[in-house]
């Protein structure tokens, strides 16, 4: 049914001053009733949504409804809505209490009616009292009236996000070890290995390989990529690039195509350019990073000193030798290098080799007289 209008009355429970969730904010598959309805809503074709609660709640609602919605206060939501209303056609589908958008028969809490009739039963009652003439019960809907039942509906919810993704192509090994947000998006061809667990806004591009044992949310994945044994939050990886195993990526980092951010590799608030490598045991933090950098082991971005953090810039074609302290703020120029075992404080221009370590010197004969004096003791 393509419908224009919704109108969804929200349990009272939704105001309770205590330490108790409201069923209708209580997640499921990490997102909360309110939000995965309302998602269902808008893929149904409802364009305008309109939200009756108590006013004490709103300010608790508007975070988890679309931006357009109409939050209409519940003691005063007849003569609220029948402004709302006025000079509207069509039909408008009426949701009561808390309900999951399931795909089983919703037993008379979500149905359509006309707007007219909607209208006459707000007049006659001075509030949503009665059920409209011609009304007809949707089905797709499933009501909970608590949190037990919350609980017994998970693993229907569940199946029907991964029978989604499986109808569009996507590949799932382990449904019984794959959790799956309903609103994450994943592309046609993608294989998503068993302990996956993908989280909020997260999108997954084509031909995609994530798992096993990951977590991504609030993720953005470019196509054929692999991510495989890492986590990652509130951060973009681009296309044909291999994540982990072991990886971290944290908040605001963004890395490029044809990138690999290997086994125990850290990235924080960084963008990581394309064709660049980071292949073990290193941690970039605060910085950014050029195309085609090779970073050796054991690379640190020494970004913070106990007050304030500072980045580092590295151009284009730049190889870091193995452990290799870059002090914030430095700026590596396209090309150079850096010798390993250096710590590097200064700018280093295009082209060339910073070096910061001591001279090696050889002390002849030390280790044996060394073994000899300690021996006698």
């Amino acid at each position: 049914m393509d419908s224009r209008l919704a109108i969804w009355f929200l349990p009272d429970d939704i105001a309770l001053d205590n330490n108790k969730t409201p069923l209708m904010l209580e997640s499921v598959m990490f997102c909360p009733i309110l939000s995965w309805t309302c998602a269902e809503l808008r893929a149904m074709g409802v364009g305008r949504l309109f939200v009756v609660a108590d006013r004490r709640a709103h300010d608790l609602i508007r975070p988890l409804v679309p931006w357009d919605a109409v939050l209409v206060d519940g003691e005063y939501h007849a003569r609220e809505l029948l402004e709302q209303l006025k000079g509207k056609e069509g039909e408008v589908v009426v949701l009561n209490g808390a309900v999951l958008p399931v795909g089983v028969f919703s037993g008379g809490a979500v149905y359509s009616a006309d707007v007219a009739a909607v209208r006459r039963v707000l007049k006659e009652h001075d509030a949503f009292a009665a059920f409209p003439e011609g009304a007809e019960i949707m089905k797709g809907f499933l009501p909970v009236g608590d949190a037990e039942e919350l609980r017994a509906a998970v693993p229907m919810c569940r199946q029907k996000i991964l029978q989604r993704l499986i109808d569009g192509g996507v590949s799932i090994f382990d449904a019984n070890n794959c959790y799956v947000d309903p609103r994450v998006t994943v592309g046609a061809g993608t294989v998503l290995l068993p302990g996956t667990i993908l989280r909020g806004e997260t999108s997954i591009g084509k031909n995609c390989v994530i798992g096993p044992n990951t977590m991504l949310t609030d993720c953005t994945v470019g196509d054929e990529t692999e991510v495989n044994a890492s986590q990652g939050t509130k951060s973009t990886i681009g296309s044909h690039t291999n994540v982990g195993p072991f990886a971290y990526l944290r908040p605001d980092s963004r890395v490029g195509d044809h990138v690999k951010v290997g086994d125990f590799v850290e990235i924080k608030n960084s963008v990581i350019g394309n064709g660049t490598k980071i292949s073990h045991l290193t941690y970039v933090g605060d910085s950014d990073v050029g195309e085609r950098v090779n970073f050796g082991c054991g690379t640190v971005t020494t970004n913070y000193d106990g007050f304030k953090k500072y980045r580092c810039t590295i151009g284009d074609d730049v190889f870091i030798g193995c452990n290799t302290n870059l002090v914030a703020p430095v700026t590596l120029g396209n090309g150079s290098y850096t010798a390993a075992g250096s710590t590097i404080t200064r700018d280093v221009p295009a082209d060339a080799l910073g070096v910061a370590r001591a001279r090696q010197e050889n002390k002849d004969g030390w280790a044996a007289r060394n073994r000899a004096i300690k021996g006698k003791k």
